[in-house]
């Protein structure tokens, strides 16, 4: 009976730590899972457009709704190892674009592969013990079905799904050597451009330059800071890093986010938390988070988009609702 019952409880701790990994493993399905949240989109009707409609009997204005939601553009993540994204079917994109970084570090005097706490070295110059990561950028499973669903109530997604916006290993001069960026204005002048700030006692860490080094002790908002680098980038177009731009056209009722840019609240960008753990809510950067054990981490990436449905040949102009 001892026996039968000891059976019992060690099935019992293997199907409940087996269903705790599973929750933890970080796969397409539950990223799209994930997406199914409220306060991530937050849809509403933000205003009115109006159109002009003729035909050969006339032209009249006719007006549609205008709607403001966010999509997830993008599923942003860093990491300790090559090939060590948490997004389990996209590990092996980065790995297999490892074989760029070992070219390019292999000819560069200095330079090493590899990430963690890693040390970056030149000649005649002291170590510099900063934390470093990796970083991709893939089009979020889902953008696509959040957005462009509904016409004229929900808004097409500027991103594809499942396509590399990012992947460091591509870009591996700029983001181990941080030039021409660390000369920049933007990483030369304190406050230009930081994550948080100090009077408000929540300073993280500079963007500039957007590189895989951060300088934090904190491994949580060391990959942050890096995060928030990356979708720097691919919100831009021409910058001095080897990416695919996640932009938007506008167009007569199409209204694409902006640039991403720190330190605006939510109006202009939100993070969605996958991993270490998955969470349902969004928040910005400077935010609280769990320290992961293997130094990895993802977040889903949204933006803003405005929209109406065309109910013309020609667009007027849209009012706003405060």
């Amino acid at each position: 009976m001892k026996s039968l019952r000891l059976k019992r409880a060690l099935l019992s701790v293997m199907l409940i730590t087996g269903g705790m990994e599973v929750q933890a493993a970080l796969n397409t399905a539950s990223i799209v899972a994930s997406s199914i949240s409220p306060s991530c989109i937050s849809w509403r009707i933000s205003g009115i457009c109006y159109w002009l409609m003729c035909t050969p009997f006339g032209c009249t204005v006719k007006t549609s709704i205008k709607v403001h939601h966010f999509i997830p553009e993008a599923v942003v993540s860093t990491y300790q190892a090559s090939g060590g994204n948490p997004w389990t079917e996209m590990s092996l994109v980065s790995q297999t674009a490892g074989g760029v970084e070992n070219a390019v570090t292999g000819a560069l005097s200095g330079l090493a592969a590899g990430g963690g706490n890693q040390e970056q070295k030149f000649p005649g110059t002291r170590k510099s013990n900063v934390r470093f990561k990796y970083a991709d950028a893939i089009g979020h499973p889902s953008t696509s079905i959040i957005g462009g669903q509904i016409p004229g109530y929900s808004c097409n997604s500027a991103a594809t799904p499942l396509v590399p916006y990012f992947l460091s290993t591509l870009d591996t001069l700029v983001w181990r050597t941080g030039v021409p960026e660390s000369v920049y204005p933007e990483a030369l002048i304190p406050g230009r451009r930081e994550i948080g700030s100090t009077s408000a006692q929540n300073m993280w860490g500079n963007l500039y330059p957007r590189s895989g080094f951060a300088t934090q002790q904190d491994d949580y908002k060391s990959g942050a800071i890096v995060a928030q680098r990356v979708a720097d980038i691919i919100t831009r177009t021409n910058q001095i890093h080897v990416y695919k731009p996640l932009t938007g056209n506008p167009s007569a009722g199409y209204w694409p986010p902006e640039p991403v840019k720190e330190n605006t609240g939510t109006q202009n960008h939100k993070w969605q938390q996958l991993s270490p753990t998955l969470s349902m809510s969004c928040s910005v950067f400077p935010d609280t988070g769990k320290i992961a054990e293997n130094g990895n981490y993802a977040w889903t990436l949204w933006q803003p988009y405005s929209c109406c449905k065309r109910r013309g040949q020609t667009f007027l102009y849209s009012t706003d609702i405060n």
